[in-house]
């Protein structure tokens, strides 16, 4: 069967899966670190301060199919669970965001299938980030499928905050107060000042060189 025009992988066993995901993580983790290298020798500078990169417990794709309304399978998971594999890119500013985005546009192999701006339109819990979601071309040795990655890209205080939220919906199972709710959106909106403010010291100081 060809899978050349894919844009998911096909698999036969959770074992493959994960072989395949595992596959599109080092890939794209790759990529990120020759642009990180690259933008050091060309600029002086690094806009990406660490990359943390994860595969989708059984669990989670498993309670995710359910929601969707859809049978615990292979297939369905690699068409419909689109975060199994998962890299979050961190960088310091909030104009790193934009330039690591256009990097990976940039990457001829690379299928951009989706693109969400939480920056620009952030969700109602006041949660703030850039996601693309990617088709990754996996060389196996009879074939070649592509592999579905969702690259997340924040500021250090956008992760900070998105972990947070994590924790807080986890412990209260969805149904977290409202008066913690707002204090989350509160929140969010301090870290989006502190961002600009440390965004505009990082250009003064560039523009005084």
């Amino acid at each position: 069967m060809d899978t050349t025009n894919k844009t998911y992988s096909p698999a036969d066993s959770w074992t493959e899966v994960i072989l395949i995901y595992n596959s599109a993580l080092k890939q794209i983790g790759t990529k990120l670190e020759i642009l990180n290298d690259e933008f050091q020798h060309v600029h002086s500078y690094n806009p990406i301060e660490h990359i943390k990169s994860r595969i989708k417990s059984s669990e989670s794709i498993v309670k995710k199919l359910k929601k969707y309304g859809y049978e615990s399978t292979i297939e369905n998971m690699v068409e419909y669970v689109n975060d199994i594999a998962g890299i979050r890119v961190i960088c310091s500013f909030t104009s790193d965001i934009y330039k690591i985005a256009s990097m990976i546009r940039n990457q001829n192999d690379l299928k951009i299938l989706t693109i969400k701006d939480y920056i620009k339109n952030p969700k109602p819990s006041g949660y703030k980030s850039y996601h693309m979601l990617v088709a990754v071309p996996i060389y196996l040795s009879d074939r070649i499928v592509h592999a579905k990655v969702e690259i997340q890209i924040r500021t250090v205080a956008m992760d900070f905050w998105a972990t947070l939220e994590h924790k807080i919906n986890y412990k209260f199972e969805g149904n977290v107060p409202q008066s913690i709710k707002d204090e989350l959106v509160e929140s969010s909106h301090l870290i989006s000042d502190l961002d600009a403010k440390m965004l505009s010291l990082n250009e003064q100081i560039q523009d005084s060189n």
